[in-house]
């Protein structure tokens, strides 16, 4: 299978994905949650189980973009996250419709709390020092173990992945919060966990395919790791997807992303990281003649 020869293709689905995602972000902006922007959050213990729809006919009348997930031990418990901050009063007005609803006590508001945008300031600070510290840990570690140009690489393949997922939330609006940076997080290692695979086979049959093209060599460390990195990939997105599809909204919060990273990680690790090795050492090293 050619891979290498067909660069220009992989690296133009990537960047067609990338730019109209940085067109969304420049028009609309990422849909930043209230872990970011600031806001309200609200939580009632309603004492019984409940549905969202049914919170909705409440929160609605006040914010019609406001998060709402299970909290407590037996999921009676609702929590309303809103990126309005909302005076007192109206804090009390919205506990009271659920009052008036429920037949609450006054001891069902389990706790009301303000989210400055100072905190959300932090946390996005903090968001790309983490992932900026993940890289350069990464990059340190391959060139230890392969090379230098592996570890780049890989690295671009990182943020090739990053970008990816980035685009999508940033196309369909999904709300990007706390739970968002530790997909990333995780979709980071898992990615290069998938390319370390490949470059590895990559330098077992550089040992043996000594006087072969260069793109001869990619082409069939790749072809002989592909069936292993969709197997991979097909049962691990088989179980992200039940817990996306099952989940409740906390948890879909972390699932979506992670669905989205685990399918561009794949693609990433399979036609661009060992794609941009390839390039780029060839131009290094002439006497490997192209096909």
């Amino acid at each position: 299978m050619k891979i290498v020869e067909r660069s220009k293709l992989w690296f133009g689905i990537s960047g067609l994905i990338m730019l109209i995602g940085l067109v969304f972000i420049m028009v609309s902006g990422l849909n930043l949650g209230i872990d970011f922007t600031g806001g309200t959050i609200i939580q009632i213990d309603l004492g019984k189980n409940f549905t969202t729809q049914e919170i909705r006919e409440i929160t609605d009348q006040f914010d019609r973009e406001a998060a709402i997930t299970y909290a407590g031990e037996d999921k009676t418990q609702v929590q309303i996250k809103t990126k309005l901050d909302l005076s007192e009063t109206e804090r009390g007005e919205i506990f009271g419709k659920f009052q008036e609803k429920y037949d609450l006590k006054p001891e069902a508001l389990v706790s009301i709390q303000k989210v400055g945008p100072v905190i959300g300031t932090q946390l996005k600070r903090q968001a790309v020092i983490s992932l900026i510290i993940a890289g350069i840990g990464m990059l340190a570690y391959i060139t230890f173990r392969f090379e230098f140009k592996f570890g780049v690489a890989a690295t671009l393949a990182i943020i090739h992945d990053v970008l990816i997922v980035l685009a999508v939330f940033a196309v369909m609006q999904i709300p990007v919060n706390t739970s968002f940076i530790a997909a990333m997080l995780t979709i980071v290692g898992y990615s290069i966990n998938d390319t370390i695979v490949v470059f590895d086979r990559i330098r077992e049959n550089r040992a043996y395919m000594k006087k072969n093209d260069l793109f001869e060599l990619v082409n069939t460390s790749v072809s002989q790791t592909m069936a292993r990195s969709i197997n991979t990939s097909l049962t691990t997105l088989i179980t992200i997807t039940m817990i996306y599809l099952l989940g409740v909204d906390a948890i879909k919060d972390f699932a979506l992303p992670l669905i989205v990273g685990i399918i561009s990680g794949t693609y990433s690790s399979i036609f661009i990281a060992s794609t941009l090795w390839a390039i780029w050492k060839s131009k290094e090293r002439p006497r490997f003649k192209r096909a």
